[in-house]
């Protein structure tokens, strides 16, 4: 079905529909919670029709919805493609706050709720494998020893969707890496620790009691690979290339779990972890590092917010049992 209610500019000419950005105090005094929910549905479904569907609404009344947006911001927040429709510049710019808008409301109601029945505070928190390893896991215990009635919810996911969580408010904080974001400057960073990593296998594989193991070696065996935008691939790659030596793939995934799982299976699957997940699995004989020096050097992880956003105290206290645990953690500073 066409959207054909709903009028708007080519996406060539984003921005000369309305001409005149409106006041805050206008914005403020037009715009209504669920508006916010309908740019963020419009966004996410990619046509009026199916935002309509979504929200239980008619077309008409979506469209007309839209146009009173617009006309409360002074800017036409959406373009038509091929593809449906596309969020203009000034589109992306005001469904990124919707989004932090609806996050921030949707925790203040968990909040509310979670002390209304005796409960705590909640923190939502992401983290990449590595981190919660080295850091997170330890200083969680010590933090919920301390604070007993906050609740904790806990996300391991790949630097890139923390980042896009972060930014859209789903989480309050991360431990990750910046160097993938889009738009770094919209995030605050905090050196935590250099990862260190290390290559690993089943217990029978092959090369498990090799004094030394060479890439060149270790490349004669499947790997599991993390996804290409991952930077321990972009590492592993780096070190293949300054090899000369060719990595055959076996699978992709960015499950530190579905990894070690198949490598504990196989007597041939290699993969490469960061060293505090191989000291971990070690330690139940899941799996054994092999003796292989990766001289190529890994980015940096750190404690990762929204920049310009203030955090509660709360969230401040439980960085401070993050750094507590960190390795050399009287080095940890800002960068």
């Amino acid at each position: 079905m066409v959207d054909s209610e709903y009028k708007m500019e080519s996406p060539d000419k984003p921005h000369q529909c309305l001409p005149e950005l409106a006041s805050l105090h206008e914005i403020g005094s037009r715009l209504k919670f669920r508006q916010l929910k309908l740019l963020i549905a419009i966004e996410d479904m990619g046509s009026v029709h199916r935002a309509a569907e979504l929200l239980h609404m008619s077309q008409p009344g979506v469209s007309k919805a839209l146009k009173e947006i617009e006309d409360a911001i002074g800017a036409t927040l959406f373009a038509r493609s091929p593809q449906g429709l596309l969020a203009t510049d000034m589109g992306r710019c005001a469904i990124r706050h919707a989004r932090l808008m609806c996050a921030s409301l949707a925790h203040m109601h968990d909040e509310l709720g979670s002390l209304s029945r005796g409960g705590g505070l909640r923190i939502a928190i992401g983290t990449v494998a590595g981190a919660l390893a080295a850091v997170l896991a330890d200083a969680l215990v010590a933090f919920r020893r301390a604070y007993p009635t906050v609740r904790i919810d806990l996300y391991e996911d790949t630097s890139a969707h923390l980042l896009e969580k972060l930014q859209s408010g789903a989480i309050d904080m991360a431990l990750c890496r910046t160097s993938v974001a889009t738009h770094p400057g919209s995030f605050h960073f905090e050196w935590l620790c250099d990862e260190v990593v290390g290559v690993a296998a089943s217990p029978s594989h092959p090369l498990a009691d090799a004094e030394t193991v060479t890439l060149a070696q270790a490349a004669q065996y499947p790997w599991i690979l993390f996804p290409g935008h991952m930077p321990l691939r972009t590492l592993l790659e780096r070190e293949a290339a300054s090899q000369n030596v060719a990595i055959r793939s076996f699978i992709e995934t960015s499950s530190t779990f579905a990894t070690a799982l198949l490598l504990h299976k196989s007597n041939e699957i290699i993969a490469l972890f960061s060293g505090e997940t191989i000291d971990f699995f070690e330690q139940s004989r899941t799996l054994r590092r092999l003796k292989l020096k990766i001289k190529s050097t890994a980015e940096p992880y750190g404690i990762v917010m929204r920049a310009g956003f203030t955090q509660t105290p709360m969230v401040h206290r439980l960085c401070e049992f993050i750094r507590m645990h960190a390795p050399h953690s009287d080095s940890v500073s800002t960068r």
